[in-house]
């Protein structure tokens, strides 16, 4: 209900006589007053329109000890801004008026100078409040001036000064209401928005606030306390999580749950001021202010807001709490550097860091952050590195945040050495480098983890995983103590140490490291006390199970093994019991019998491997270069290689074979694939040695020829072992290998009691003469006989015999006295038999004239070429019925013969000759002139 218009519930009018009297009194203090507020206006409380009526309903709500609300809307071109709580009393008029009093009992103000901030939106402002209403006007002041003719201040009129009553009251359900008739040019739906915008600083800012509603926009406050000490705090859809300390609030944003740090914001006291701030969160602080509340007071202690800070953020969840860490950065004003200085100071001063292991908080002085720590490597260092913060604030973004608060950050390097000197046991360190494998994404790392320590299988810890080797693709022998190299325990094997460089290794590769091969050389056999022997021989026996047959090292056969009688002796000296090797060895042949525990133990196989005799022993060597694998008569093999082999392939020990055990020997080594395969080739070694060396009824295995080669048959016996196939290539060839077998042939062709047949005793000299021409016999390193063997079969006096260097002396000589080879062979074999050539101790003439006429024209010789497939030879050619020769020298007498070529190269024949003579005289021009020029040069063979 309006009250009467004359009606002064706050006295007024004694008010405005005052001040009036004062202005009249003192015209200095009207300029004052009206400077001041306009300076108010212009500076102090621009655009602050909202904040100081909002400060004013704050302090109406506590006053009342109710919830506040703030309603504010347009009606034209005024703006009405209500509230709820303690209504307008004469103290709050005379705050109103007074300008630089303030009725203030508690909050912000009430009714203080901030009111002032109305006056720059509006000229007319009116208080409407339930227990009275009051009007500020400058156009009432102008005329009261006037009428008191006071002049009017060049700073403008003093509006607020002066009130008059009014009997308006306040919107329904509302205590107080502030109507603004806003001056020309204020546009009030811009002011609308505007204040819309502010209104959640405000409900931030004044938790006495609940709703602030704009133009039908109700924005409300909410708060729950949480379970951390922290209010939940929720205006509309925005949340922050409050910290309220002694003299300030914290106020961080939060986005489903996750603190949203601001970057920057100014100090709130409790309303905005213009000291800008750089913090992590807001900060709402009780510090005392300049009259304009937007600069502080000088020696104003900012510092005391800091108290607390750390207890919010020990508050937050662990993984969050570096986001309200002020990090590194040039301070946006002096508030700021105090605030943030300060605050830092009280994190550094109380636990807050969450500990890795769940424990009670740590102070940053005693924290650890290790940089890409993850819970797992967290476990693993529990005990290792004290403490360790949680793994989520490592993360390189804090980095800043950490060293603000000075919390020592470590790296791998400084890691493996806290490492170091640490006994665990090998499945802990296998937890450890799966925990670290993620971090080493580079170089950098791996140089840095360098130095980790590695358990081996022997029980030892080393420093640096590039000294160890991995055997994880041996899972049975991981287990395996191995004292020549540094082998990782295989419960702590892991692909992270392959990556920081040790190596993966194979039964192979660890069978043929030298330091094994040294380990064994350094064994004392003698020391009853060592035991190096035995577990050396463990480990070795159980890897040669992984590594295909004859792939181990030959060095490994001198590992000591205990023979029968206890004693150690190298594994290449004994024999399996009962190896039927021990039944063709010569009586003294250097070996013991292994100790049948160890046969029992490791299997025949492992010790066969090794060298521990059951059959023959194959080795094998790749790459050889010379005659260094202690087999006997080694180096007289190399000289018959041509090239170095890719693989030397050898049976050994044949040289310890009984003379007389030979048969059971070679049965033995046919048996065995690996020694078979040795056997069949005729270049290596063994088949060399064999051939030799090896006997059979008294003679050499290589003057046997294989049954089925009848090269030499009846100068050659065939070898009837049952597994001569095997050893094929251990018995003769169809050439000379070598002298002794020479000899044989030359002994046995002048054996009267053999029966070779023509075409063995023609191939056997063609065998001989090829092989003196080729340099692999000499002369004189064979013993000729009395004897030689001529086509006839028949062995005849050296003395005797002819070798046709012409293919004409075949038909003159007699066969019971020509001795030949094949064709071109005959220099040579007369040399090597120390025999003359037909030419050169013979000569003959035909004993009559023939037709003279040529190839061509003799349809008889035409027609022989057809047949035989010879080309027509050129030349003279004589035609005899009968042709007959008469001999002398060597061959006395007149001989009858088919065909023959004279001096002057013509050939004489008859017409049954023809066909043999033009076989023959298309080659044997070539062939004479390299017989004569070798028969020249030798002067014919003649024996002594």
């Amino acid at each position: 209900m309006p009250r009467p218009d004359s009606a002064d519930p706050f006295g007024t009018a004694a008010l405005r006589d005052g001040i009036v009297a004062a202005w009249r009194s003192s015209p200095t203090r009207l300029r004052e007053d009206a400077a001041t507020e306009a300076d108010y206006v212009r500076a102090g409380y621009r655009d602050r329109v909202l904040t100081e009526l909002a400060q004013n309903a704050a302090d109406a709500a506590t006053r009342a000890g109710i919830a506040g609300e703030m309603h504010i809307w347009c009606d034209g071109d005024t703006l009405h801004v209500a509230n709820v709580g303690e209504p307008l009393d004469e103290a709050g008029v005379h705050a109103l008026t007074a300008l630089r009093a303030s009725s203030k009992k508690q909050g912000v103000g009430q009714f203080g100078v901030g009111f002032t901030a109305v006056l720059s939106v509006a000229d007319e402002i009116e208080v409407r409040s339930r227990t009275g209403s009051i009007r500020f006007s400058e156009s009432r002041t102008r005329d009261l001036l006037g009428e008191h003719g006071l002049p009017v201040p060049t700073a403008g009129i003093p509006a607020l000064r002066l009130a008059w009553p009014i009997a308006d009251a306040p919107r329904a359900g509302t205590d107080t209401e502030v109507v603004l008739h806003l001056r020309p040019g204020i546009d009030a739906r811009e002011l609308l928005e505007r204040f819309r915008d502010e209104a959640v600083d405000v409900l931030l800012e004044l938790p006495a606030l609940r709703t602030v509603v704009v133009d039908g926009h109700d924005t409300t406050r909410s708060e729950t306390r949480l379970s951390s000490g922290l209010y939940d705090v929720s205006i509309g859809e925005l949340r922050w999580w409050e910290y309220r300390g002694t003299s300030a609030r914290w106020l961080v944003p939060v986005v489903r749950d996750r603190v949203r740090p601001v970057s920057r914001d100014v100090l709130r006291a409790p309303t905005r001021s213009d000291e800008e701030l750089s913090l992590p969160a807001l900060v709402v602080a009780d510090v005392a202010m300049q009259p304009d509340r937007r600069r502080m007071l000088p020696g104003a202690h900012l510092e005391t807001a800091a108290e607390g800070y750390a207890s919010f953020v020990a508050a937050l969840p662990a993984d969050q709490r570096l986001d309200l860490v002020p990090t590194p950065g040039f301070a946006r004003s002096d508030a700021d550097d105090r605030l943030r200085t300060a605050i830092l100071d009280e994190l550094r001063s109380a636990p807050w860091l969450p500990a890795a292991d769940g424990g009670a908080d740590l102070l940053p002085s005693r924290a650890v952050a290790f940089p890409g720590l993850t819970d797992e490597l967290a476990d693993v260092l529990a005990d290792i590195v004290p403490g360790l913060i949680v793994p989520a604030l490592c993360a390189p973004r804090y980095a800043p945040a950490l060293a603000a608060v000075d919390v020592h950050r470590i790296g791998p390097a400084r890691l493996t050495e806290l490492l170091s000197g640490h006994d665990r046991e090998p499945r802990w360190w296998n937890r450890l480098y799966e925990a670290l494998m993620p971090l080493v994404v580079d170089g950098v790392v791996a140089e840095e983890l360098a130095s980790l320590p590695v358990p081996l299988s022997d029980g030892r810890t080393v420093t640096g995983p590039r000294t160890t080797v991995l055997a994880s693709d041996l899972p049975e022998i991981r287990d395996l103590a191995l004292p020549w190299v540094r082998l990782v325990h295989p419960e702590a094997a892991h692909p992270l140490l392959v990556r920081l460089g040790a190596d993966t290794v194979s039964a192979a590769d660890l069978l043929s490291d030298p330091a094994l091969v040294a380990a064994v050389e350094d064994v004392d056999i003698d020391d009853p006390t060592d035991d190096t022997a035995a577990r050396l021989a463990d480990v070795v026996l159980r890897l040669v199970t992984h590594v295909p047959a004859g792939t181990v090292p030959r060095e490994l056969g001198a590992l000591p093994l205990p023979d029968t009688h206890g004693e150690l002796t190298p594994a290449d000296e004994l024999l399996l019991p009962d190896a039927p090797l021990a039944g063709v060895l010569v009586e003294d042949a250097p070996f013991g019998i292994v100790e049948p525990d160890l046969v029992a133990e490791y299997g025949a196989d492992a010790l066969r491997a090794i060298g521990v005799g059951w059959g023959f022993t194959v080795l094998r060597a790749e790459l050889p270069t010379g005659p260094d694998h202690n087999l006997p008569d080694e180096d007289l093999w190399w000289e018959t290689v041509d090239a170095d082999p890719d693989t030397l392939v050898a049976v050994r020990d044949l040289d310890l074979v009984d003379e007389d055990r030979w048969a059971q020997a070679l049965a033995l080594l046919a048996s065995d694939p690996a020694t078979a395969e040795a056997l069949a080739d005729r270049a290596g070694y063994t088949a060399w040695w064999l051939r030799n060396e090896a006997t059979l009824e008294g003679q050499r295995l290589g003057h046997y020829r294989w049954a089925d080669d009848t090269t030499f048959e009846g100068l050659l016996d065939p070898c009837t072992h049952p597994d001569a196939g095997a050893f094929r290539s251990c018995l003769a060839a169809d050439a000379l290998e070598d002298v002794d077998l020479a000899q044989t042939l030359l002994d046995r062709l002048a054996d009267p009691e053999r029966r070779p047949t023509p075409a063995v005793i023609v191939a056997a000299h063609t065998t001989l003469a090829q092989a003196f021409a080729a340099g692999t016999i000499e002369a004189d390193a064979v013993t000729l006989p009395d004897g030689v063997r001529t086509v006839s079969g028949a062995v005849v006096d050296a003395a005797d015999a002819l070798i046709p260097d012409r293919p004409w002396w075949v038909g003159v000589i007699p066969t019971d006295r020509l001795v030949t080879g094949a064709a071109g062979t005959a220099t040579a074999l007369a040399d090597l038999l120390d025999l003359p050539v037909a030419s050169a101790v013979l000569s003959a003439a035909t004993a009559r004239p023939g037709r003279a006429t040529t190839w061509d024209r003799e349809a008889a010789a035409v027609a022989a070429t057809v047949v035989t497939g010879a080309p027509l030879p050129k030349g003279a050619l004589v035609l005899h019925d009968r042709l007959t020769l008469r001999c002398s020298g060597a061959l006395t007498g007149e001989h009858d013969v088919s065909w023959w070529v004279d001096g002057s190269g013509a050939t004489h024949s008859t017409v049954q000759g023809l066909a043999s003579a033009a076989a023959a005289v298309s080659t044997a021009h070539a062939a004479a002139a390299v017989s004569t020029a070798h028969a020249a040069a030798a002067g014919g063979g003649t024996r002594s």
